[in-house]
């Protein structure tokens, strides 16, 4: 009888437990994947390009960058493996990035551009 009783308040209480650890890792993971982007960004594009307007500095300014429909240095369409191309080989001025970023901080740094 005690185990019909307490069965729903267990179930719950799993329930909550499992929704906590998740909470709890991913609060021990830190940032999300364009918060740790920015981040990336102001480290080592900041000096280039503008985050928040489409002014140029030394390179093109980032605002709207994914909804543009061509990246303006490759006259190729705007999408994840052309702007990874291009931060991994670089051009026009800007250097390669290819063995300074991991895959990981290069998968945060397109989470940010597309908040831009």
């Amino acid at each position: 009888m005690l185990e019909e009783i307490y069965a729903p308040i267990m179930k719950k209480t799993q329930y909550l437990t499992f929704i906590c650890l998740l909470v709890g890792t991913a609060t021990l993971h830190g940032q999300t994947p364009a918060a740790k982007g920015k981040t990336i960004f102001d480290q080592q594009c900041g000096l280039c390009h503008d985050a928040a307007t489409t002014d140029k500095k030394m390179g093109p300014g980032m605002k709207g960058f994914f909804k543009r429909p061509k990246i303006a240095t490759t006259n190729k369409p705007t999408n994840d493996a052309n702007v990874i191309e291009k931060i991994n080989v670089g051009g026009n001025g800007m250097p390669p990035f290819k063995d300074t970023l991991s895959d990981a901080e290069r998968t945060s740094l397109l989470a940010y551009l597309k908040t831009l």
